[in-house]
């Protein structure tokens, strides 16, 4: 098979000389799906960062493929690269029963957390059929045995291939009886403030450190806006979007705090973001957030929004990039209005003011921990 990867692109994701959007382990799922002659419509893929393998198999001829992609930004290269090539034929699902059902074959690009694939592993059990076989697939330095003893509790015979142009296919059969709940969504009580997980959101139900830093700080700010800062808001109450939410900690906190406002919670990560609805339901304020699954708050209207919340991660993948930062950045400056305010925390270690400082505005110092740095910017 020659399909052509070196034409898929990461965009909307960042796009660098050091990032791909396909990798060896890519093309040994697809090898592997293609050895074993079932019917596209009995196969589920999940984990296809830029839709290398779904776009292959069905460039292969394989028709009605389910896939599930945690990230915005991939579902939207994944149409973007079918589009391009002239694809069709599979259909985008979340991690439920109409990904997974009848599924025989489920093809999986190992994630990093162990307990996004602990959800994932006993979502295969519990809803594809019988006879389903999961073909697990990793960079061979990111793999660890933790992940074949995480596949074994939901799956009876877990079986490690050789490593193959430095990747690795791991396959789980024989899948076991899943436990009447679910192992996720997980919660856990904060100080008042209920955090609802599912496996694939970072920090799960805990509250990270730079979390923690800058929620001390807008607990103790009278003017969220700071000092110099219009007094007019845009509505009823200041609209505040938490930017890159995670489970919903700071948009929650922060509705909890200020029941006049207006909250939007946006996140790329669909786990993320089922996590954060989660988060608000259990607070009692579902009513009081919106919950968005977006890349960058792309889909908020320019200069609409009064106060930006940001914890940015330096990660894309595995690979240590601070392209995502920059993007939520961006994306903020845009949002924002003028005289408006962002909130970011970061590692000190990062520097980040000079970069908030051109792409936002005047940016100042507000705390500092010997980690973490939280500084307040005012859109010029």
């Amino acid at each position: 098979m020659d399909f052509p990867y070196s034409r898929l692109r990461r965009w909307p994701d960042v796009e660098a000389d050091n990032l791909q959007a396909h990798d060896a382990t890519d093309a040994l799922l697809v090898e592997r799906a293609l050895s074993l002659g079932i019917d596209g419509r009995e196969v589920a893929v999940i984990g296809d960062e830029y839709g290398a393998i779904t776009l292959a198999l069905t460039d292969a001829g394989l028709d009605g493929i389910r896939v599930h992609q945690d990230l915005a930004t991939g579902r939207r290269a994944l149409a973007r690269n079918a589009d391009e090539l002239g694809l069709a034929g599979f259909s985008s699902h979340e991690l439920d029963a109409s990904l997974l059902d009848g599924a025989r074959l489920v093809l999986l690009q190992l994630p990093k957390a162990l307990a996004e694939l602990e959800e994932i592993a006993d979502a295969v059990a519990r809803w594809a059929a019988p006879d389903v076989v999961l073909v697990a697939g990793g960079r061979v330095k990111h793999m660890t045995i933790a992940q074949n003893e995480v596949l074994g509790r939901s799956f009876g015979q877990v079986q490690a291939k050789l490593a193959e142009r430095k990747s690795r296919l791991v396959v789980a059969s024989e899948p076991k009886e899943v436990p009447v709940t679910p192992p996720f969504p997980v919660t856990a009580q904060h100080d008042g403030l209920t955090l609802v997980a599912h496996g694939g959101a970072f920090a799960g139900a805990r509250l990270d450190i730079g979390t923690r830093v800058l929620l001390g700080v807008l607990r103790a700010e009278d003017s969220p806006l700071g000092p110099g800062a219009p007094a007019e808001q845009s509505g009823p109450g200041p609209i505040v979007v938490d930017l890159g939410c995670g489970t919903g900690a700071l948009a929650a906190s922060y509705a909890l705090g200020h029941p006049e406002a207006q909250v939007v919670a946006t996140d790329r990560s669909a786990a993320a973001v089922a996590s954060a609805r989660g988060t608000m339901i259990a607070n009692g304020i579902a009513d009081r957030v919106a919950v968005m699954h977006d890349d960058a708050g792309s889909e908020l209207a320019d200069a609409s929004a009064d106060v930006v919340l940001l914890n940015p991660p330096f990660h894309l993948g595995s690979s240590v990039h601070t392209g995502a930062a920059t993007r939520l950045f961006e994306a903020a400056a845009r949002i924002l209005r003028p005289g408006g305010a962002l909130f970011t925390v970061y590692n000190s270690s990062l520097g980040y003011r000079a970069e908030v400082t051109r792409l936002v505005g005047p940016t100042e110092q507000v705390e500092r921990t010997p980690k973490f740095t939280v500084a307040r910017s005012i859109r010029r």
